[in-house]
């Protein structure tokens, strides 16, 4: 991946991390924020994979969509 490219990723992730309200919901702590995304993590690696990703996905749609 070329710089520019994981550049605007990392910026479109941590938009994605506003969004959710997750800066405010933790005070800005790092390391809460990283156990979180551990914990998705974990799950996505476990049998509840599939799961997980139908419901994650149905509730971004429907974050991203016009209020």
């Amino acid at each position: 991946m070329k710089r520019r490219e994981r550049t605007r990723q990392l910026i479109e992730l941590g938009g994605l991390v506003q969004k959710a309200g997750l800066i405010e919901l933790t005070d800005d702590d790092r390391a809460v924020l990283l156990g979180a995304f551990l914990g998705i993590a974990a799950k996505l690696r476990g049998v509840e994979r599939e799961q997980a990703l139908i419901l994650w996905r149905r509730r971004g749609r429907r974050a991203f969509q016009p209020e």
